[in-house]
């Protein structure tokens, strides 16, 4: 191998290399937001602008809403109401009854020996039980005066049923009665002469002749007839 002499001048002396000038930063960002802008505009110009929509589009997509809206109150009043007839349709009918069994029907309602009798008075044996001719509450349950143990029912309309002259009261005042719950015993507590249950009916306080009233509601007290068993007896 030929040895360099210090003193050889250097072929490669005075040479110089020019580097390549890296990629400019600025252009790739350049390019990159002209890209961007590009898709951005692809994509704007496939959505429609509101402004660009003719009335007459929006009137009947107005139209469609409004329509369905419609529909649907409809199909929810419709539903509303098929609930209301089955609430209605299972709802129970009103029981009215006759207070007890076996009696003989005395002494109407009217004026009798000088002096207005306010009820019915239905003759049975002592300690015969007698019940609650309708739902309700009692507000009255022992001694009343000339009533002798009695008890009062109030019934949801506001009417009042008493019961006089028992000989002992079953109930007691704030309880809640069914039709047919017993109430008491036939008795002859009070101004009674002789065994049996004296029925009133008051309306808005009033008393009212029992027989009619009872008879609109099914109940005929004076044959001992209720439509409850009526209907039983029919179906």
């Amino acid at each position: 191998m030929r040895q360099r002499l210090s003193s050889e001048p250097d072929r490669y002396r005075g040479r110089r290399r020019v580097p390549t000038p890296p990629r400019s930063r600025y252009a790739a960002v350049v390019t990159t937001a002209f890209v961007g802008a590009g898709i951005v505009a692809l994509g704007a110009s496939a959505l429609p602008d509101a402004k660009d929509v003719s009335p007459t589009v929006l009137d009947e997509l107005k139209q469609a809403s409004v329509t369905s809206q419609d529909a649907a109150a409809r199909a929810d009043n419709a539903d509303r109401a098929s609930r209301d007839s089955r609430s209605k349709d299972s709802a129970e009918p009103e029981v009215w009854l006759l207070p007890l069994q076996g009696y003989d029907f005395n002494s109407p309602y009217g004026v009798r020996w000088g002096k207005m009798h306010t009820g019915v008075d239905l003759v049975a044996g002592e300690g015969t039980p007698y019940v609650a001719i309708h739902d309700g509450l009692v507000t009255k349950a022992g001694w009343f005066g000339g009533y002798g143990n009695a008890v009062i029912v109030q019934h949801a309309d506001g009417s009042e049923a008493i019961y006089g002259h028992s000989s002992a009261v079953s109930v007691k005042e704030g309880q809640q009665v069914k039709a047919g719950d017993q109430l008491g015993l036939v008795g002859q507590t009070g101004h009674a002469y002789g065994t049996h249950l004296h029925l009133e009916i008051h309306v808005k306080g009033q008393p009212i002749d029992p027989v009619p009233y009872l008879q609109e509601r099914g109940v005929d007290i004076k044959l001992q007839v209720e439509a409850i068993y009526s209907e039983v007896a029919a179906s």
